[in-house]
């Protein structure tokens, strides 16, 4: 039965998000014909089914309608979360009335939770209620391949819009929210412990509050495979409650020592302890989950009344998708539910270790199966894997449980005497600073592994079937060894296509309002721009690849904010080798002019700077624009920055041919892309760079009606996400988008179809 209702939540839930709005109603018309049938078992799996895509078609119906993107509206909202940044204030919103300004405009009174910037913010507190002028849009993220999507991430955490504030009208402080209990602790901690590292890891332990981990904590974390043991998980709550369950048996034991096997409040008294844990974490949804699976292990283990291994595991699952259908988004959902029932596996049947050599046996055993599954299952849900995972957590995972949590958790215990507590939390801070030093050590030695795309799921498959083997009983010891190895040489033998001599693979990544192009050859790597910078310092760039990567070249095309904005990150994260620029505006880094005339060859494919000319200082920053052709076997690209027409009008005459491949000048701008240029360049394939609802309106409709009459592809980085060519071939280019457009379609020779952006 708990299997069932499990698997009737999970369809509910993803039902709600694929089905028709009247999807609801139809569930509930079977509920009933159920219940008039007398179908009591089948009418409580369709109620959990209806629950769930109910709840998940409620999370649908609070994004904002597209009708209002960037439009001014009256928000009345309570904080529910802030976080400053430098300059910036970061705020998440629960929204109690909506209106838009100006009419006529949709309606916007199903907007729920939005999450906002306020720049020079006034004073906040948690618990605020403010009157507010926001310009929000849908939640969307940049489309790139192998890259985070926070635009998934802002539909599994319910969020419905994000923005910014507006200074008019004024905003007005409605309501001054009282602190609650966890704001209040975190101040605790702020006036209490000195040590910035104890302080943070204090709070992101035992408050939940992995916001106040740092960028440089969640790299240590995530190159050792130890983020879990910084995020309340269930291995906390788990241990929270194992530690209070053995501390009331044994005080059951002396109080009543003829019964003390069966007293039943021991158990009351762990579940407790957990619900108290995942409280004091705010309730946040990976506390949440890990106090319904305590709570429902804590039943199994008990024997009174419980359901089996499985079916507890069934029911956790049930009952953590119908407390936040959302959670079938997360990875943390499967990460949990995998690892646990991998355990049951492993160990459901088997008798209990006896002396210290039997648990330290079942300790590396335990974690030897683990540690394969666990690593395959991060390597498709993150696209990393951490190599040392393994032996760092046998050492982490009891150092983090026996010291950390406990000496964390008895400064709070004690907090009514803050000498004590402050005692208790230096403790913490000191092993705190041991487990830093440790892992900073780890991630020196063994750095983080970011595979090719390509690459990930025949790793990730390769590592669930060595658990298998391994895990599942009765397989023969042979064929575990025979498996194991089959699998190391099928792995160790997995090598990328490449890149053919002759051929460009041109990549337009989606940055928003700017450009940044990566030109890739069988051996060389450049990079035309560098994308833009926002006003909180965010770079795109920073989110494309690890770092570490090295660029033989670099080509900033002008100085503009939006072409040169992640030169900081480029400096300090990658390696370049060569940096071309106009050269009269100074960028911070040593550059090569670039002049029409200068030309190289790289793997069979040749790259040509076509302006400037001379010298550029008579022209203003657009028409400073590098312009660059790169061709192969008579294939071209040409990119021209912000040129404008003045200066395409003088390299008509200079182009050896039509291009295959054109990156629009300036966006789609009217200064650029003139009538002239279009009949000069007849490109098959356009590219606009522009920022989703970007102000300027690029691409700007008789931009796009020039080059659809024309007869070319049009792309665009706002709604087709990153556009990937391959120049080189027997063919016409190749060419992918990130999200490919409604009515596309590839014929054999790579020519398009019906392939338009919807402006």
């Amino acid at each position: 039965m708990a299997a069932r209702l499990a698997l009737g939540a999970l369809l509910g839930g993803v039902l709600g998000n694929v089905g028709p709005p009247g999807l609801a109603a139809g569930l509930a018309l079977a509920w009933l014909g159920c219940l008039a049938a007398g179908r009591y078992r089948l009418a409580l799996t369709l109620g959990v089914m209806a629950l769930a895509a109910v709840q998940v078609l409620l999370a649908r119906g609070a994004i904002l309608p597209e009708g209002l993107s960037r439009a001014d509206l009256a928000v009345q909202a309570r904080v529910l979360a802030v976080s400053d940044d430098d300059a910036v204030t970061r705020l998440r919103l629960a929204v109690d009335d909506c209106r838009p300004l100006a009419s006529p405009r949709p309606a916007c009174d199903g907007l729920a939770r939005v999450r906002v910037s306020w720049y020079d913010a006034p004073p906040l507190a948690v618990g605020d209620v403010w009157r507010l002028t926001l310009r929000l849009r849908p939640p969307a993220g940049f489309a790139n391949p192998d890259t985070f999507d926070y635009g998934a991430w802002l539909w599994r955490e319910g969020i419905g819009a994000t923005g910014y504030v507006r200074d008019a009208p004024a905003p007005e402080r409605l309501v001054a929210g009282g602190a609650g209990l966890r704001q209040r602790a975190l101040g605790f901690l702020d006036g209490h412990v000195a040590d910035p590292l104890g302080r943070r890891w204090l709070a992101a332990l035992t408050l939940g509050a992995s916001q106040r981990l740092d960028d440089a904590d969640w790299e240590l974390l995530n190159a050792t495979g130890t983020t879990h043991i910084m995020v309340i998980s269930g291995l906390h709550v788990g241990l929270i409650a194992t530690l209070v369950l053995w501390l009331a048996r044994a005080a059951a034991r002396l109080l009543t020592p003829g019964r003390w096997r069966m007293a039943v409040w021991p158990w009351w008294c762990a579940g407790a302890a957990a619900i108290g844990y995942a409280g004091l974490a705010g309730l946040q949804p990976p506390a949440m989950r890990a106090m319904i699976m305590t709570l429902v292990g804590l039943w199994v283990a008990s024997g009174r009344h419980a359901p089996g291994p499985w079916q507890g595991w069934w029911l956790a699952l049930a009952l953590v998708v119908l407390a936040d259908p959302l959670a079938l988004w997360r990875p943390g959902l499967w990460l949990s539910f995998v690892a646990v029932g991998l355990l049951i596996l492993i160990w459901q049947g088997r008798d209990r270790p006896r002396g210290p050599r039997g648990w330290l046996v079942a300790l590396l055993r335990t974690q030897a199966l683990l540690a394969p599954l666990m690593a395959a299952a991060v390597l498709v849900a993150f696209d990393r894997l951490a190599p040392a995972a393994p032996l760092v957590n046998l050492i982490a995972v009891p150092l983090v449980g026996s010291l950390l949590v406990p000496a964390g958790l008895t400064g709070w215990a004690l907090a009514w005497w803050p000498s004590l507590a402050a005692l208790c939390w230096q403790g913490f801070s000191a092993a705190a600073h041991l487990v830093h030093a440790g892992l900073e050590r780890v991630m020196q030695w063994v750095p983080l592994w970011h595979p090719p795309g390509w690459e990930a799921w025949p790793v990730a498959l390769a590592l669930v079937a060595l658990t298998a083997l391994w895990a599942l009983p009765g397989v023969a010891r042979t064929l575990r060894w025979i498996g194991s190895l089959s699998l190391l040489m099928m792995v160790s033998t997995l090598a990328p296509s490449g890149i053919a001599p002759g051929v460009l693979r041109v990549r337009v990544h989606d940055v928003g309002q700017g450009q940044l192009l990566e030109l890739r050859t069988a051996h060389h790597r450049l990079l035309y721009d560098t994308g833009p910078r926002f006003g909180s310092g965010f770079m795109p760039l920073t989110t494309l690849w690890p770092a570490g990567q090295r660029f033989d070249a670099v080509i900033v095309s002008h100085s503009d904010r939006d072409h040169a904005g992640g030169i900081p990150a480029l400096e300090q994260d990658h390696r370049v080798a060569r940096w071309y620029a106009p050269g009269v505006t100074p960028l911070g880094v040593e550059v090569q002019p670039c002049r029409a005339g200068r030309h190289w060859r790289w793997d069979g494919v040749d790259f040509r700077f076509l302006w400037p000319r001379g010298d550029p200082a008579g022209f203003d920053d657009n028409d400073r624009s590098c312009v660059l052709l790169a061709q192969t076997a008579g294939q071209r690209l040409l990119v021209s920055g912000d040129a404008s027409a003045t200066v395409e009008a003088q390299l008509a005459d200079a182009l050896p041919g039509p291009v295959n491949v054109l990156v629009a000048g300036h966006h789609g701008s009217l200064s650029s892309s003139s009538p002239p240029w279009v009949t000069a360049t007849r490109p098959h394939h356009v590219v606009f760079s522009a920022g989703r609802d970007n102000p300027h309106h690029h691409p700007r409709d008789a931009v796009v009606r020039r080059y659809r009459q024309a007869g070319s592809c049009l792309w665009n980085t706002a709604l087709d996400g990153a556009v990937t060519f391959w120049l080189g071939g027997s063919h016409d280019p190749e060419v992918s988008a990130q999200r490919p457009p409604v009515g596309w379609r590839e014929s054999v020779e790579g020519r398009c179809h019906t392939v338009e952006s919807p402006h």
